[in-house]
């Protein structure tokens, strides 16, 4: 198959105007210009004509077990809808993420329905669903009673409701939860190093520097790298020194603990989308004419300590929290906040695929590597809101869209 868009991207290169794309099985086999590369008779040519190709797009931080909390609560999302129902839903919101141009995913917790992201990870592996490639981290491990449904909202002899995660305290119970992640399939480990249980519901730190890092010890010698969700800088702090592999939000990360991470090659997945997001639900924030809130502020100041820090900076957007196919937001956001809209693709491309360990045959368009590959009307470098506009969606070698204009034959 033969791609001929008007114009090629990938990291670390300038645009190539002329480049076609040959793709054979499941791989790129060659790129380049037009007449450089020799497709075999009969090759299917995919006229682009209008359209920059980029590598598939990557979002390191969802959760297609939620849906936006404009629509039902977090709370009753995990108490009232049953797993069976979520994992439906799920199912709809991988193939709506995939159709907008985001062929992989890192899932970090499925929030109450238990193992069930291994059987929608499987379900697409084996074809039998339409969806981006997932890494999974099952249920994710939280200090007990931290979490939610959080027990103070309950009465004191309620018992047995639902959990968002795995509760875990001490090492011995926190190496167990992770074993037993391990052991179900999860790809990542993921843990809560703070959470809203101080008094009044403040951000604070949840599991020990011991415990986190038995957490990481665990999950590092069955193979498993660790994301840590972090949002204030003890919370950070504990777990970049704990050995984690990423850290999640980071809203109130310091220039002191930026650094630490930049030295230590923990990766930051900012997730600015769910800042903006809870505004619009809880603070009246209207996107385009309000002013940006509190949380909306922290989320761009930690974001450009990061960037000023040389914080290896992928995309990750908590999409769950905002609509499934709307992942482009983030990267949108990320521009907004102070990258440069070729810094945001290689965010949601290079990076995300060296932050899964997957950098030597995903996230470019090069020769050998995985034909995963998007097109989008327009040219992105520039116009960051051209991702909103996707004509073609190839996975694996797979054509998911193709654009309205029949294929020709070459």
């Amino acid at each position: 198959m033969l791609l001929r868009p008007a114009q090629v991207w990938s990291a670390g290169e300038p645009v190539h105007e002329g480049w076609v794309v040959l793709v054979e099985a499941s791989r790129i086999s060659a790129v380049g210009p037009a007449a450089a590369v020799h497709a075999p008779a009969g090759t299917e040519v995919i006229e682009l004509p209008e359209a920059t190709l980029l590598p598939g797009l990557m979002d390191v931080h969802s959760h297609l077990f939620l849906h936006p909390y404009s629509e039902a609560r977090w709370d009753d999302q995990v108490l009232k809808e049953p797993v069976a129902y979520r994992t439906l839903r799920a199912g709809v919101a991988a193939r709506a993420t995939l159709l907008a141009g985001f062929t992989t995913l890192r899932d970090l917790g499925t929030e109450g329905a238990d193992y069930a992201d291994l059987s929608l990870k499987r379900a697409i592996e084996e074809h039998l669903i339409e969806g981006p490639r997932l890494f999974v981290a099952t249920r994710a491990i939280v200090a007990t009673a931290s979490y939610g449904p959080a027990p103070r909202g309950l009465r004191p002899d309620a018992c047995c409701t639902p959990q968002g995660a795995q509760e875990a305290s001490g090492v011995a119970e926190v190496v167990r939860a992770v074993r037993e992640q391990a052991g179900r399939g999860a790809d990542w480990i993921k843990v809560y190093a703070d959470y809203r249980w101080g008094p009044g519901g403040t951000q604070q730190p949840t599991f020990s520097e011991e415990e986190l890092q038995a957490l990481v010890a665990a999950a590092h010698s069955s193979g498993r790298p660790v994301a840590a969700h972090a949002t204030t800088a003890e919370g950070m702090r504990r777990a970049v020194l704990a050995g984690v592999d990423s850290i999640e939000h980071g809203y109130g990360g310091t220039d002191e603990i930026f650094r630490l991470m930049a030295q230590r090659h923990v990766a930051y997945l900012p997730t600015l989308t769910a800042a903006a997001a809870y505004a619009e639900y809880f603070e009246h924030y209207v996107p385009g004419t309000g002013e940006p809130t509190a949380g909306m502020r922290d989320a761009a100041r930690a974001f450009q300590a990061a960037l000023r820090a040389g914080v290896s900076i992928g995309c990750g957007s908590d999409v769950g929290v905002f609509a499934h196919g709307s992942n482009y937001r983030e990267l949108a956001w990320m521009v907004r906040d102070g990258m440069s809209a070729v810094q945001a693709l290689t965010a949601a491309t290079a990076t995300d695929a060296q932050i899964l360990g997957r950098g030597a045959d995903l996230g470019r368009i090069r020769s050998g590597m995985l034909a995963d590959l998007v097109a989008v009307r327009g040219d992105p470098t520039h116009d960051i809101e051209t991702l909103a506009h996707v004509e073609f969606v190839m996975k694996e070698g797979v054509i998911y869209r193709r654009p309205q204009a029949a294929a020709a034959q070459r």
